[in-house]
């Protein structure tokens, strides 16, 4: 007998603790993290030079190597488990006297730290910007901790909401030029220091980052990447940096959250930790503040440093900058007996610099060429720096800063002086930095484990999905089930039309198509079908069906957790798929969190379930096996923002869409006949309408984003991009229109008919 001919045949013995709001987690239980040997292999071969990771973990939210250097990364930087002399009156405090005893530690600094910042602004205009340019890698870094700390392994946790609310403040809300990034970034400009985009090839070029600064960063971006692991470690880290502050003590600028914020928060989360969790917490605290006082000694280092250079160091310096750029590009110029080509243009040590030595001697013949012999113009000019004014063939090379440098060096020149060359090396923060790279080459987590993926069953996946953060050797099979049923769904292209509540038929886009499309689904299949109930089922058969849709509710803006993280936010439409997320999740505010509202819902129907984070979710017994497969690809394709990210704007736009209309409403009328809680139902209701809720909303986003497409690839790339799109609406529909599936795959005249979405094959229809 199945489960749709006996609502309540899929009943077992239930032999798990049922999860109650509220939700009072302060931390994950200790799991290990799996990792297939592919992945093992391929973090093995990831650089290690602090650059190269910190563009790798910026840039690679998608992979099992990304995620085990993240693992190695914090294994290196973070303390061993163990008491520690100063945790003693903090273990057994009350949490406001604990979180007074952290804040005390947090002032003392933040005085030593204030003095410092205080002469870091006195130096000479060069040095200063110098300072600032070193730091903005972690000032634009600030806050990333909180990217991923709403997902479904932690929603909808307490703490989980309350550093939601500063993860809205950090991004602006409603307004990204409110956001932290963009402020800090306004205060560099400020300082004369005008940077890419921390995701750009050249963002640490640009910043002149020395190698403690980047790897400072890898802790920070690693954090990132597994916060529901280390969820102590976020919310003392997150205190700490904020409340010490030390890119506002630098520039001079307001906190971007009050210390009355985040003290209330650390209060809530020590109201809810324990000991374990308390130790990890201060343990992060203190090495945060190790890790500001290092970097702002070694911005001290680099501000000496800076003003000890010789003005021909300084040249060098420029020098050592742009002639591994340069190429062929000079030419018949000779200094000496050499071609400058020939001097500069072949590959050098690092980044193209040329050793000191080396700059040192060739300065020596420069100066006394004839390209530094005065013009005898009466400027002071010559033909090197005449060559960078505007219709010299350097012009546009050297910032004014350099030029300036330049012509103070000829004029030395002209002057007679003659100096010997002596070009000290840079080794700012070299020692600390050497410190750090021989315990990260050395780091080798005892929790990590190496397996290939071999969930035994639907239940099994789905649990690994919620916790890929244990699970990342799971990825590349949720890779390929997204993408094979993104290709599947195609066969709607051509039979969407007959679908009860979506139209996932091909049509050629134009902003207009899309929204006289969506608005015809709206209208005609969402809206004017309804009609009110004339007989309400029983309370088991209502139940029934509820239960067919409350493993989607609990993974409720799933599919959007991960957009519009640092470094993948630059675009409009991320700033407004985030915007949807956020009212996924009630703002931070728990009363409209919509996991939570899923909660009330399931225990004014009676229905007890575990956590889906718990191992005990894949035995429970409320829930029938059936529906698996829908949550299944939301889960999967939502680790992939990057390679699916049309998909999910599609996505989105049928999951809004489908908020509102008659399967709704009839839900509502259903559940309060028999007196069950319509929160959710409601919520949605009006949250999702077409007038200016988030199916218009979504209609917008996928404008926006080809419009960008357009402007920045041209015509002929928005057809490859709304392809992808439109197959993300027809993903949500293959799972939706299963009776119009049946009837396209019993057809004698279709061909080659996509088989039903896995998991599926007894229930008709799905409301979400």
């Amino acid at each position: 007998m199945t489960t749709a001919q006996n609502p309540r045949a899929w009943r077992r013995e239930r032999t798990f603790v049922p999860f109650r709001l509220p939700d009072t987690i302060a931390a994950l239980p200790r799991r290990p993290f799996e990792f297939s040997p592919a992945g093992r292999d391929a973090a093995a071969a990831a650089s290690l030079e602090p650059r190269a990771l910190f563009h790798r973990l910026l840039r690679d939210q998608e992979s099992e190597a990304s995620l085990l250097l993240s693992r190695r990364i914090l294994h290196a930087f973070l303390p061993s488990d163990g008491e520690h002399p100063e945790d003693g009156p903090y273990a057994a405090a009350e949490p406001e006297a604990a979180a007074a005893i952290i804040a005390a530690q947090v002032d003392e600094v933040r005085a030593e730290l204030a003095g410092t910042a205080d002469a870091l602004g006195r130096p000479d205009p060069e040095s200063r910007e110098a300072v600032v340019r070193q730091r903005a890698p972690l000032a634009l870094l600030g806050g990333c901790w909180l990217d991923h700390v709403s997902q479904p392994a932690t929603q909808p946790s307490v703490i989980v909401n309350r550093l939601f609310t500063h993860h809205l403040t950090l991004r602006g809300p409603g307004n990204g030029k409110r956001g932290l990034a963009h402020l800090r970034r306004q205060a560099l400009e400020t300082e004369g220091v005008h940077l890419p985009s921390i995701a750009a090839v050249d963002f640490l070029d640009k910043a002149r980052a020395r190698p403690l600064t980047a790897l400072h960063g890898c802790f920070y971006l690693a954090l990132s990447r597994l916060p529901a692991n280390f969820l102590p470690e976020v919310v003392g880290v997150h205190y700490a940096f904020f409340a010490l502050g030390t890119d506002n003590l630098l520039t001079g600028t307001a906190p971007p959250l009050s210390e009355q914020r985040l003290r209330e928060a650390l209060v809530a989360y020590l109201a809810l930790a324990g000991p374990d969790e308390r130790r990890r917490l201060r343990a992060a605290v203190r090495l945060t503040l190790d890790l500001e006082r290092e970097h702002t000694a070694m911005l001290t280092e680099l501000a000496s440093f800076r003003a000890g250079l010789s003005l021909e160091a300084k040249v060098a310096e420029i020098i050592a900058r742009h002639a591994p750029l340069a190429g062929t590009q000079h030419g018949g110029v000779r200094v000496g007996d050499r071609l400058l080509s020939d001097i500069f243009g072949a590959p050098g040590p690092a980044r193209g610099e040329a050793t000191a030595p080396g700059l040192a001697a060739f300065l020596t013949e420069f100066r006394d060429s004839r390209y530094l012999r005065p013009t005898g113009s009466g400027d002071g000019g010559c033909r090197f720096t005449d060559a960078m004014r505007f219709g010299g063939p350097m012009f546009g090379i050297f910032d004014e800063r350099e030029a300036a440098t330049f012509r103070a060096w000829a004029t030395r020149v002209h002057a007679g002086e003659r100096p010997v060359i002596e070009i000290p090396p840079d080794t700012v923060g070299d020692e600390q930095a050497a410190r750090w790279s021989t315990a990260l080459a050395r780091s080798a987590p005892a929790d990590v484990v190496v397996a290939e993926a071999d969930p035994r069953d639907h239940r099994a996946l789905f649990h690994r999905l919620v916790n890929i953060e244990n699970f990342p050797n799971t990825l590349p099979l949720a890779a390929e089930r997204a993408e094979q049923c993104f290709q599947d769904a195609e066969i709607l292209f051509v039979h969407g039309s007959g679908g009860r509540y979506t139209d996932a038929t091909w049509f050629d886009y134009s902003p207009q198509a899309l929204y006289e499309r969506a608005e015809r689904i709206y209208w005609e299949k969402l809206v004017e079908p309804y009609r009110p109930l004339e007989e309400i089922p029983d309370r088991d058969e209502v139940l029934f069906r509820q239960s067919t849709y409350y493993l989607t509710y609990l993974i409720d803006g799933a599919w959007l957790h991960r957009l519009a993280t640092l470094g993948h936010d630059e675009r409009e439409s991320d700033g407004m798929l985030f915007s949807i997320y956020a009212d996924e999740m009630g703002n931070g505010d728990l009363r409209k969190n919509h996991i939570t509202l899923t909660h009330r819902v399931l225990a004014s129907a009676g229905i007890e379930l575990p956590h889906i984070r718990d191992e005990a979710f894949m035995e429970q017994d409320e829930l029938p096996d059936d529906l698996y497969g829908f949550a299944l690809q939301q889960l999967c394709m939502c680790l992939f923002p990057d390679r699916f990210y049309n998909e999910i704007l599609g996505y989105n736009l049928a999951i809004e869409m489908f908020g509102s209309g008659e399967m709704r409403l009839h839900e509502i009328q259903k559940l309060r006949h028999h007196g069950i809680d319509t929160c959710y139902e409601q919520a949605h209701l009006t949250i999702d309408n077409f007038s200016a809720g988030h199916a218009k909303q979504a209609a917008d986003i996928i404008v926006s984003h080809l419009d960008g497409v357009r402007r920045t690839l041209g015509e002929a790339a928005v057809a490859a991009e709304w392809r992808r799109v439109w197959r993300g609406y027809a993903s949500f529909a293959y799972f939706l229109e299963q009776p119009m599936l049946k009837e396209i795959a019993a057809a004698p005249d279709t061909a080659s008919p996509a088989p039903p979405p896995p998991g599926d094959d007894t229930v008709s229809e799905l409301v979400i």
